[in-house]
């Protein structure tokens, strides 16, 4: 006998398990259409969401959406759950929670306190029943603070990855893009290349060639080659300067071997980093990327709804302390986000769920040229985000990554949120523009050309 019911339109719709009624109840996206788990009507969905709100926030500690014993993810999930914190929402459904949220008893120190108790799947299930204001109303209430050579996170701050790709890894290119990028403020959360080859001499080099670019200029932020995490643990055995450790991450157990990952492998590589000790304010090293769609293009969803497993990558980073997270949102495709409308939501959910599970949340705006979406939907996806209170931004040159082959943000974006908002860099890093020059913008930069010939871009 179905156990979730609900009566919507004068019709009476029935959900034989929580996988199925989280899914019945997300905002309509192509990805679930595909899986063939999405609510069939806009009533089923309103059904769905309304049996979501009457749903005991204490049932997802007894129903597994992923099976606890053939998923390591819904083991690190449920046996790290922290009741004692859970405690003050344990008589509470999910309609209950999001009024809490949107109150103002929850306030950033109560929400901290929560976030250990709170499982991904029920931070999943109140932002389906959440209007996009919700979302963003409760998420810039979540302050979370991490920090390696600057602080990030800190309330009154936007800080941004400078993606420096190129496509031949060429490294006076990538020195080109890096000082494009430092001269608009950006690169206090990471100076990130996606190496075009993954061999591990290569990203050696463009490790070493980060860092002295880092070290010539005194500037106070991190770097990291995003090559797979077995990689960093070779680099880090073989001497290379490694800064941050970066793994794309996802929500089953399954999609997580299908990048060739298990928490076992990203434990290894989180005590590698530590042990280098690079950190100079702090020692959270590593970075996640997660996207909506990665378990299902693995076919490793389990027939539960992309967004939710989307949260459970968010379980799994948590795990590990990291600086950094980021969910790449228009990355894969439009099987998985439609269009603009479609991304523009699960970015505002994306961040919603990672900040109030107690990550600093970042978010790569963006979509591929195959998409309904374009640059103005990016523009409003960034402005509520960065009203979100986003924790960094990734952008590239000219908005057009020439390496991935897709469109994300440009450093003139980030200059623009900065003048709207009165947000500021990280701390460390504003005081190293204020010395440079570069706070006042490129024009007031003493000499660019030794600038250059300390990057070794300038004869």
């Amino acid at each position: 006998m179905p156990r979730y019911c609900a009566i919507a339109g004068g019709e009476r719709f029935a959900f034989d398990s929580l996988a199925r009624l989280l899914a019945a109840a997300t905002p309509e996206r192509s990805g679930d259409q595909l899986a063939g788990i999405a609510a069939q009507s806009a009533t089923e969905r309103v059904a769905a969401r309304r049996a979501l709100a009457d749903l005991p926030l204490a049932e997802f500690l007894t129903e597994a959406v992923v099976p606890y014993e053939a998923d390591e993810v819904t083991r690190l999930i449920l046996d790290s759950h922290d009741r004692a914190a859970f405690a003050p929402f344990a008589a509470m459904t999910v309609g209950d929670f999001r009024d809490w949220l949107l109150s103002p008893a929850a306030h950033a120190k109560r929400l901290a306190a929560a976030a250990p108790g709170l499982t991904p799947e029920m931070v999943a299930a109140v932002s389906k029943i959440m209007r996009n204001q919700d979302l963003i109303r409760v998420a810039r209430k979540v302050e979370v603070v991490t920090a390696f050579r600057n602080t990030i996170g800190k309330a009154g701050t936007l800080s941004t990855r400078l993606q420096p790709n190129h496509p031949a890894d060429d490294v006076c290119g990538i020195a080109v893009s890096t000082l494009d990028g430092l001269l608009f403020g950006a690169g206090d959360a990471v100076i990130g290349i996606n190496p075009a080859s993954d061999n591990l001499a290569n990203c050696a080099g463009l490790l070493a060639a980060l860092d002295e670019m880092v070290t010539a200029l005194a500037i106070p932020t991190q770097t990291c080659v995003l090559t797979h995490v077995t990689n960093a643990l070779r680099l880090i055995e073989g001497g290379a300067p490694v800064d941050l450790i970066f793994q794309s991450v996802a929500g089953t157990e399954a999609a997580n071997e299908g990048f060739g990952v298990s928490l076992s492998i990203l434990a290894e590589a989180h005590a590698a980093g530590r042990s280098l000790g690079r950190g100079t304010v702090g020692d959270n090293l590593m970075y996640f990327e997660t996207g909506q769609g990665a378990a299902l293009s693995a076919e490793a969803h389990h027939g539960v709804d992309q967004q939710t497993l989307e949260a459970r990558a968010y379980g799994v980073a948590r795990a590990f302390r990291p600086l950094l997270v980021n969910t790449v949102v228009g990355f894969i495709g439009p099987e998985y986000l439609f269009d603009g409308k479609q991304i523009i939501r699960a970015g505002l959910e994306d961040h919603f769920c990672g900040k109030l599970l107690g990550l600093p949340m970042g978010v790569d705006v963006c979509y591929t040229n195959h998409v309904e979406a374009d640059q103005d939907d990016m523009d409003v996806l960034m402005t509520l985000l960065t009203r979100a209170g986003v924790t960094f931004l990734i952008t590239v040159p000219g908005a057009d990554d020439v390496m991935l082959g897709y469109q994300s943000l440009a450093f003139e974006d980030i200059g623009y949120l900065r003048e709207v908002t009165g947000l500021r860099p990280a701390p460390e890093f504003e005081m190293w523009l204020a010395r440079t020059g570069l706070a006042q913008g490129a024009a007031a930069l003493p000499d660019p050309e030794a600038l250059g010939r300390r990057m070794g871009i300038v004869a």
